[in-house]
């Protein structure tokens, strides 16, 4: 009896063990590395390389038309995080984005996701990050934000930067990667069918 108990024990370890094995996560490959980290090192400098020109173009009291009635060049700082939340809170804010950071390297580096995609969202958000984080750290605690939108005649969209720009077209991949997975996942299921 003792000897049946056994050699159960020693089935459900083996089946476990391939249970862990199966949940293996593969690193990046050299490929996967090759999507992310140039995109996240070209956003970051076109975020620094355009905050630097047009701060050191644009006077504070002026403003540059784009297209005329809809789209600006302005100069603004913004102590906060979008729209102006958690303004003044240098150490919350600083300490959020290297969490961020920290968070976007590890789905990077940890996920198993095989998906061209997703590396270049996350590429998108590390640049965006830390192109903030880099302003709030070596700009006195402020993001500098100089593009301009009219939405409506009179009403301005907050200022924002290409980092910022950056972080919402890294949103909008990840929900278009999200909507082709679950069509790629649902086409398989049919095919086994």
């Amino acid at each position: 009896m003792s000897r049946l108990n056994k050699v159960e024990e020693s089935t459900q370890l083996q089946s476990s063990g391939d249970s862990l094995k199966c949940q293996t996560v593969k690193p990046p490959s050299l490929k996967s590395h090759l999507v992310f980290w140039p995109v996240a090192v070209i956003g970051l400098a076109l975020d620094l390389w355009t905050k630097r020109a047009v701060f050191g173009w644009l006077k504070y009291e002026d403003r540059f038309s784009i297209i005329n009635g809809f789209l600006q060049l302005v100069l603004a700082e913004n102590d906060g995080a979008a729209f102006g939340i958690a303004a003044g809170k240098y150490h919350l804010l600083v300490a959020v984005s290297v969490v961020a950071l920290i968070a976007i390297l590890a789905i990077f580096l940890f996920s198993g996701t095989q998906q061209k995609l997703i590396y270049i969202a996350l590429g998108l958000f590390a640049a965006g990050v830390c192109g903030n984080l880099w302003d709030r750290v070596f700009n006195n605690g402020r993001v500098r934000d100089f593009i301009d939108v009219v939405y409506w005649p009179g009403k301005h969209w907050p200022a924002f930067n290409v980092a910022d720009t950056l972080l919402c077209i890294g949103v909008g991949l990840l929900i278009i990667s999200t909507f082709s997975t679950g069509k790629l996942s649902r086409k398989r299921a049919q095919q086994h069918k």
